[in-house]
C-alpha cells in the first residue's frame, strides 16, 4: 500500500501534467475513434474486460491514442503498470523491471503490464533481455509503435 505522501506526489504530478495527459480517457467507453481495436465485442476489449490480456502491439500514426489505450488497459485490469521508453531505457533498466515483475508475481500473484513506447526502436540486446519475460508471461507486453509490424 502506498503512503499518504506517495498519493500526494502522484496528485501533484498529475496536476502539473500537460492538458492532453490530464484529459486522457480513463475507461474503454471514453476511448473515441478506435472501435476496430477496442470497440465492444473485439477480442482486445473482451480480454481487457475479463482481465485476461496477453501481450499486444499497438501501431498507428502519432496521436492516434496508442499510449492512451495502454493507460486505459492498465486502469481496467488488476495488473501493475510499468512504462519504459525504448529510446532511453537501457538493458539494465529493463532487467530491473522484469525482476521486479517476477517478484510481484511470485510473492503476491500480481501481474505486470510492461508498456514500451516506440518499441520499433528496441535494439537486439533490449529484445533479447525482454524475450524470456514475455514468453514465460512474467510480464504482459504492450508495445506502441508508428511502424507497421507486418512490413519490413
Amino acid at each position: 500500500m502506498d503512503s499518504l505522501f506517495a498519493e500526494v506526489d502522484r496528485e501533484t504530478r498529475f496536476n502539473a501534467a500537460p492538458l492532453a495527459v490530464r484529459m486522457r480517457p480513463r475507461t474503454m467507453n471514453e476511448v473515441v475513434g478506435q472501435d476496430e481495436a477496442v470497440g465492444k465485442g473485439t477480442w482486445l476489449r473482451r480480454a481487457i474486460e475479463k482481465d485476461a490480456l496477453s501481450s499486444v502491439i499497438l501501431y498507428g500514426p502519432a496521436g492516434t491514442g496508442k499510449t492512451s489505450i495502454a493507460h486505459v488497459i492498465a486502469q481496467s485490469t488488476n495488473a501493475v503498470f510499468v512504462e519504459v521508453s525504448a529510446i532511453t531505457g537501457s538493458v539494465k533498466d529493463l532487467r530491473r523491471e522484469i525482476d521486479a515483475a517476477n517478484q510481484r508475481l511470485l510473492l503476491n500473484g500480481k501481474r505486470t503490464i510492461l508498456f514500451i513506447d516506440e518499441i520499433h526502436r528496441f535494439s537486439r540486446r533490449q529484445q533479447d533481455a525482454l524475450l524470456h519475460a514475455v514468453e514465460d508471461r512474467i510480464v504482459i507486453l504492450i508495445g506502441a509503435t508508428t511502424e507497421n509490424p507486418f512490413f519490413e
